[in-house]
């Protein structure tokens, strides 16, 4: 395997992990950033109000979106294993 077609493979499984964690990591973004302004508004500064809203949403996310990652890293896995060259014997 050349280096050429290592690097190749780590930036297109980079590319692929970052695909999948795009959708959970933005909603965590916008859940904080909201719950953070209404902390401001409120005066209300308890350190532990974000945690439980962030879970949440974040589970349904992750739910909302399983199917399209499972898809996703399946079509990975195939391409990954369709690029091995299948070369046996001496």
């Amino acid at each position: 395997m050349s280096v050429d077609v290592a690097i190749d493979l780590c930036r297109s499984a980079t590319v692929v992990s970052l695909m999948i964690a795009a959708p959970v990591l933005a909603c965590a973004v916008i859940v904080g950033l909201v719950i953070s302004i209404l902390q401001a508004v409120t005066q209300l500064q308890d350190q532990t109000l974000s945690f439980v809203p962030k879970i949440i949403a974040m589970g349904a996310v992750m739910v909302y979106v399983l199917p399209w990652a499972i898809s996703r890293m399946t079509a990975y896995s195939i391409d990954l294993f369709k690029s091995v060259p299948m070369s046996f014997g001496p």
